[in-house]
Protein backbone atom coordinates (compact mmCIF):
# COMPACT_ATOMS: atom_id res chain seq x y z
CA UNK A 1 0.00 0.00 0.00
CA UNK A 2 2.73 2.37 0.60
CA UNK A 3 4.08 2.73 -2.54
CA UNK A 4 0.84 2.77 -4.26
CA UNK A 5 0.40 6.17 -1.77
CA UNK A 6 3.55 7.78 -3.06
CA UNK A 7 2.26 7.14 -6.36
CA UNK A 8 -0.84 8.99 -5.72
CA UNK A 9 1.00 11.82 -3.80
CA UNK A 10 3.74 12.22 -6.74
CA UNK A 11 0.41 12.53 -9.19
CA UNK A 12 -1.56 15.15 -7.26
CA UNK A 13 1.53 16.85 -6.73
CA UNK A 14 2.41 17.39 -10.33
CA UNK A 15 -0.81 18.19 -11.39
CA UNK A 16 -1.04 20.84 -8.80
CA UNK A 17 2.03 22.17 -10.30
CA UNK A 18 0.59 22.08 -13.41
CA UNK A 19 -2.24 24.14 -12.36
CA UNK A 20 0.24 26.66 -11.18
CA UNK A 21 0.11 27.24 -14.40
CA UNK A 22 2.52 30.93 -15.94
CA UNK A 23 2.62 33.88 -14.46
CA UNK A 24 6.36 33.92 -14.19
CA UNK A 25 8.06 34.57 -16.70
CA UNK A 26 11.89 35.23 -17.77
CA UNK A 27 12.94 38.30 -20.01
CA UNK A 28 16.14 38.18 -22.08
CA UNK A 29 17.79 38.92 -25.12
CA UNK A 30 18.41 42.17 -27.17
CA UNK A 31 21.98 42.55 -25.64
CA UNK A 32 20.79 42.49 -21.95
CA UNK A 33 23.21 41.69 -19.59
CA UNK A 34 21.10 39.58 -18.13
CA UNK A 35 17.59 37.96 -16.93
CA UNK A 36 14.78 39.69 -15.57
CA UNK A 37 11.41 38.65 -14.51
CA UNK A 38 7.74 39.34 -15.04
CA UNK A 39 5.04 38.39 -12.51
CA UNK A 40 1.73 38.62 -13.60
CA UNK A 41 -0.08 38.87 -10.37
CA UNK A 42 -4.00 39.52 -9.51
CA UNK A 43 -5.06 42.11 -6.57
CA UNK A 44 -8.03 39.52 -5.34
CA UNK A 45 -5.61 36.73 -4.90
CA UNK A 46 -4.51 35.82 -1.73
CA UNK A 47 -0.47 35.86 -1.03
CA UNK A 48 -0.61 32.71 -0.18
CA UNK A 49 -1.02 31.76 -3.77
CA UNK A 50 2.65 32.70 -4.33
CA UNK A 51 3.56 29.46 -2.73
CA UNK A 52 2.03 27.34 -5.38
CA UNK A 53 4.20 29.29 -8.04
CA UNK A 54 7.24 27.60 -8.51
CA UNK A 55 10.52 29.42 -8.80
CA UNK A 56 8.96 32.78 -7.86
CA UNK A 57 11.03 33.29 -4.92
CA UNK A 58 14.39 32.17 -6.26
CA UNK A 59 13.46 34.38 -9.34
CA UNK A 60 13.13 37.40 -7.26
CA UNK A 61 16.16 36.41 -5.32
CA UNK A 62 18.20 37.44 -8.15
CA UNK A 63 16.53 40.27 -8.93
CA UNK A 64 18.02 44.12 -8.10
CA UNK A 65 14.94 45.97 -8.44
CA UNK A 66 11.51 45.70 -8.64
CA UNK A 67 8.98 47.37 -11.09
CA UNK A 68 5.91 47.60 -10.96
CA UNK A 69 2.82 50.05 -12.36
CA UNK A 70 2.73 52.49 -9.65
CA UNK A 71 4.77 52.80 -6.19
CA UNK A 72 2.76 52.41 -3.69
CA UNK A 73 5.11 52.81 -1.22
CA UNK A 74 5.72 56.23 -2.24
CA UNK A 75 3.22 58.54 0.67
CA UNK A 76 3.98 61.38 -1.14
CA UNK A 77 2.40 60.23 -4.50
CA UNK A 78 -0.39 58.40 -2.04
CA UNK A 79 -1.24 61.66 -1.02
CA UNK A 80 -1.37 63.88 -3.81
CA UNK A 81 -3.76 60.64 -5.41
CA UNK A 82 -5.68 60.99 -2.09
CA UNK A 83 -6.01 64.99 -3.24
CA UNK A 84 -6.76 64.32 -6.70
CA UNK A 85 -9.74 62.35 -6.02
CA UNK A 86 -11.74 65.36 -4.28
CA UNK A 87 -13.78 67.16 -6.53
CA UNK A 88 -13.39 70.60 -6.62
CA UNK A 89 -15.14 72.70 -4.21
CA UNK A 90 -17.53 74.07 -6.48
CA UNK A 91 -18.79 71.37 -7.77
CA UNK A 92 -21.03 68.26 -6.05
CA UNK A 93 -21.67 65.02 -7.26
CA UNK A 94 -25.47 64.77 -5.72
CA UNK A 95 -26.53 67.72 -8.35
CA UNK A 96 -25.63 65.28 -10.88
CA UNK A 97 -28.18 62.84 -10.18
CA UNK A 98 -32.22 62.35 -9.80
CA UNK A 99 -33.82 62.58 -6.46
CA UNK A 100 -34.51 58.99 -7.13
CA UNK A 101 -30.76 57.97 -8.36
CA UNK A 102 -29.56 60.34 -5.16
CA UNK A 103 -32.07 58.17 -2.72
CA UNK A 104 -30.88 54.76 -4.38
CA UNK A 105 -27.06 55.72 -4.38
CA UNK A 106 -27.19 57.03 -0.48
CA UNK A 107 -29.08 53.57 0.11
CA UNK A 108 -26.02 51.16 -1.68
CA UNK A 109 -23.74 53.42 0.12
CA UNK A 110 -25.28 53.00 3.39
CA UNK A 111 -25.49 49.29 3.18
CA UNK A 112 -22.27 48.44 1.62
CA UNK A 113 -19.58 51.15 2.89
CA UNK A 114 -21.92 52.27 5.81
CA UNK A 115 -21.54 56.03 4.93
CA UNK A 116 -23.92 58.60 3.02
CA UNK A 117 -23.81 59.94 -0.53
CA UNK A 118 -23.60 63.52 1.68
CA UNK A 119 -20.37 62.06 3.23
CA UNK A 120 -18.78 61.43 -0.11
CA UNK A 121 -19.91 63.51 -2.50
CA UNK A 122 -16.95 65.69 -2.57
CA UNK A 123 -15.64 62.68 -4.07
CA UNK A 124 -14.89 61.75 -7.57
CA UNK A 125 -16.98 59.58 -9.42
CA UNK A 126 -14.51 57.02 -10.88
CA UNK A 127 -13.14 57.45 -6.81
CA UNK A 128 -16.12 56.39 -5.82
CA UNK A 129 -16.87 53.50 -7.71
CA UNK A 130 -13.90 52.16 -7.22
CA UNK A 131 -14.30 52.08 -3.21
CA UNK A 132 -17.73 50.45 -4.00
CA UNK A 133 -16.19 48.07 -6.09
CA UNK A 134 -13.47 47.03 -3.74
CA UNK A 135 -16.20 46.83 -0.89
CA UNK A 136 -18.10 44.31 -3.04
CA UNK A 137 -14.54 41.99 -3.48
CA UNK A 138 -14.29 42.05 0.08
CA UNK A 139 -18.02 40.72 0.80
CA UNK A 140 -18.23 38.42 -2.12
CA UNK A 141 -14.54 37.65 -3.06
CA UNK A 142 -12.76 37.79 0.69
CA UNK A 143 -10.75 40.04 -1.20
CA UNK A 144 -8.15 41.35 2.22
CA UNK A 145 -5.72 44.12 1.47
CA UNK A 146 -3.65 43.24 3.94
CA UNK A 147 -3.08 39.51 2.45
CA UNK A 148 -3.23 40.44 -1.28
CA UNK A 149 -0.66 39.05 -3.64
CA UNK A 150 -0.49 42.03 -5.49
CA UNK A 151 1.72 44.69 -3.24
CA UNK A 152 3.34 41.54 -1.54
CA UNK A 153 7.17 41.83 -3.60
CA UNK A 154 6.68 45.46 -3.10
CA UNK A 155 6.45 45.19 0.28
CA UNK A 156 9.77 43.19 0.85
CA UNK A 157 11.50 45.53 -1.50
CA UNK A 158 10.76 48.11 0.98
CA UNK A 159 11.43 46.53 4.00
CA UNK A 160 14.63 45.47 2.56
CA UNK A 161 15.67 48.60 0.93
CA UNK A 162 15.79 47.14 -3.03
CA UNK A 163 14.64 50.02 -5.42
CA UNK A 164 10.73 49.88 -6.19
CA UNK A 165 9.72 51.63 -9.86
CA UNK A 166 6.99 52.88 -11.19
CA UNK A 167 5.87 52.37 -14.92
CA UNK A 168 3.67 55.10 -14.46
CA UNK A 169 3.84 58.94 -12.98
CA UNK A 170 1.58 60.51 -10.44
CA UNK A 171 0.24 62.79 -13.30
CA UNK A 172 -0.22 59.40 -15.36
CA UNK A 173 -2.34 57.88 -12.64
CA UNK A 174 -3.49 60.21 -11.38
CA UNK A 175 -5.63 60.38 -15.47
CA UNK A 176 -5.89 56.42 -15.62
CA UNK A 177 -7.50 56.63 -11.92
CA UNK A 178 -9.57 59.52 -12.37
CA UNK A 179 -9.61 61.10 -15.42
CA UNK A 180 -10.27 58.33 -18.44
CA UNK A 181 -13.11 58.79 -18.70
CA UNK A 182 -15.77 62.31 -19.37
CA UNK A 183 -17.20 63.07 -15.81
CA UNK A 184 -21.02 62.70 -17.12
CA UNK A 185 -20.48 58.99 -18.20
CA UNK A 186 -18.31 58.38 -14.85
CA UNK A 187 -21.53 59.61 -13.04
CA UNK A 188 -23.32 56.76 -14.98
CA UNK A 189 -20.83 54.59 -14.51
CA UNK A 190 -20.79 54.30 -10.41
CA UNK A 191 -25.26 54.32 -10.44
CA UNK A 192 -24.47 51.42 -13.11
CA UNK A 193 -22.22 49.55 -10.62
CA UNK A 194 -24.62 49.90 -7.62
CA UNK A 195 -27.44 49.00 -9.78
CA UNK A 196 -25.69 45.64 -11.44
CA UNK A 197 -23.29 44.83 -8.73
CA UNK A 198 -23.54 41.21 -9.22
CA UNK A 199 -21.78 42.16 -12.94
CA UNK A 200 -18.68 43.35 -11.30
CA UNK A 201 -18.39 40.18 -9.08
CA UNK A 202 -19.10 37.97 -11.66
CA UNK A 203 -16.20 39.42 -13.96
CA UNK A 204 -13.78 39.73 -11.09
CA UNK A 205 -14.16 35.59 -10.11
CA UNK A 206 -14.05 34.89 -13.46
CA UNK A 207 -11.20 37.02 -13.51
CA UNK A 208 -9.32 35.30 -10.73
CA UNK A 209 -10.16 31.62 -11.90
CA UNK A 210 -8.92 32.02 -15.00
CA UNK A 211 -5.78 33.16 -13.54
CA UNK A 212 -5.06 30.62 -10.90
CA UNK A 213 -5.15 28.49 -13.89
CA UNK A 214 -2.65 30.44 -15.16
CA UNK A 215 -4.72 31.59 -18.70
CA UNK A 216 -3.46 34.85 -19.29
CA UNK A 217 -4.64 35.29 -22.85
CA UNK A 218 -8.21 34.15 -21.77
CA UNK A 219 -8.19 36.92 -19.34
CA UNK A 220 -7.70 39.12 -22.21
CA UNK A 221 -10.63 37.15 -24.15
CA UNK A 222 -12.83 37.38 -20.92
CA UNK A 223 -12.41 41.69 -20.96
CA UNK A 224 -12.54 42.00 -24.61
CA UNK A 225 -15.69 40.04 -25.12
CA UNK A 226 -19.55 40.91 -25.78
CA UNK A 227 -20.38 38.99 -22.09
CA UNK A 228 -18.30 41.62 -20.36
CA UNK A 229 -20.93 44.12 -18.36
CA UNK A 230 -18.81 45.27 -15.81
CA UNK A 231 -17.18 48.56 -15.40
CA UNK A 232 -14.38 47.27 -16.95
CA UNK A 233 -14.70 47.67 -20.66
CA UNK A 234 -13.51 46.99 -23.83
CA UNK A 235 -12.57 50.91 -23.87
CA UNK A 236 -10.57 50.66 -21.14
CA UNK A 237 -8.99 47.66 -22.37
CA UNK A 238 -7.62 49.48 -25.38
CA UNK A 239 -6.05 51.96 -23.03
CA UNK A 240 -4.21 49.42 -21.28
CA UNK A 241 -3.05 48.24 -24.44
CA UNK A 242 -1.94 51.52 -25.50
CA UNK A 243 -0.02 51.65 -22.25
CA UNK A 244 1.67 48.47 -22.79
CA UNK A 245 3.41 49.88 -26.15
CA UNK A 246 4.60 52.59 -23.81
CA UNK A 247 5.83 50.52 -20.97
CA UNK A 248 8.13 48.50 -23.45
CA UNK A 249 9.83 51.79 -23.96
CA UNK A 250 10.29 52.19 -20.07
CA UNK A 251 10.81 48.72 -19.62
CA UNK A 252 14.18 48.88 -21.41
CA UNK A 253 16.68 50.36 -19.52
CA UNK A 254 16.37 47.84 -16.59
CA UNK A 255 16.01 45.03 -18.73
CA UNK A 256 19.03 46.19 -20.65
CA UNK A 257 20.30 46.02 -17.38
CA UNK A 258 19.13 42.85 -15.88
CA UNK A 259 18.15 41.99 -12.36
CA UNK A 260 14.67 43.20 -12.61
CA UNK A 261 11.44 42.06 -11.03
CA UNK A 262 8.57 43.37 -12.84
CA UNK A 263 4.96 42.88 -11.46
CA UNK A 264 1.96 43.61 -13.24
CA UNK A 265 -1.72 43.05 -13.33
CA UNK A 266 -2.44 39.75 -15.12
CA UNK A 267 -4.79 42.05 -17.20
CA UNK A 268 -2.29 43.51 -19.28
CA UNK A 269 0.19 40.36 -19.99
CA UNK A 270 -1.77 37.96 -21.85
CA UNK A 271 -3.23 38.28 -25.25
CA UNK A 272 -1.88 39.33 -29.35
CA UNK A 273 -2.26 42.91 -27.28
CA UNK A 274 -0.61 42.39 -23.64
CA UNK A 275 2.64 43.16 -22.62
CA UNK A 276 4.37 39.79 -22.95
CA UNK A 277 3.15 39.81 -26.87
CA UNK A 278 4.83 43.31 -27.24
CA UNK A 279 7.72 42.80 -25.67
CA UNK A 280 8.37 39.70 -27.69
CA UNK A 281 7.86 42.38 -30.71
CA UNK A 282 10.29 44.50 -29.51
CA UNK A 283 13.02 41.42 -29.92
CA UNK A 284 13.20 40.44 -26.48
CA UNK A 285 12.80 36.47 -25.35
CA UNK A 286 9.77 35.95 -23.20
CA UNK A 287 9.33 32.26 -22.00
CA UNK A 288 7.79 30.75 -19.01
CA UNK A 289 10.24 30.15 -16.29
CA UNK A 290 8.24 26.84 -15.45
CA UNK A 291 7.72 25.64 -18.82
CA UNK A 292 8.52 21.99 -17.87
CA UNK A 293 5.34 22.10 -16.82
CA UNK A 294 2.88 21.16 -19.31
CA UNK A 295 0.14 18.97 -18.04
CA UNK A 296 -3.15 20.62 -16.94
CA UNK A 297 -6.49 19.61 -15.17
Amino acid sequence: MRPFRYIVTFVLCTLYLCTSAQVLYEISGKSSKGKSYLLATNRYVDMSFLDTIPNVFKCFGKCKKVVTEFAMQDYEAIAALRKAALLPDSVKLSNFYSEKEYTFIDNSLRVTLGMTFEQLCRMKPSYLTELYRTELMKIWLHYNEQRSMETFFEQVAAERNIPVIGLDNIGETMYMLFDREPFHWQCKELLKVMEYPENEVKQERAIRDLYRNGQLTDIAFQVEGPNNTSSISFSDYKVFCQRNEQWVKRLAPHIAKGGAFITLNAIYIGGDKGLIEQLRKAGYRVRPVNRKFKIKI
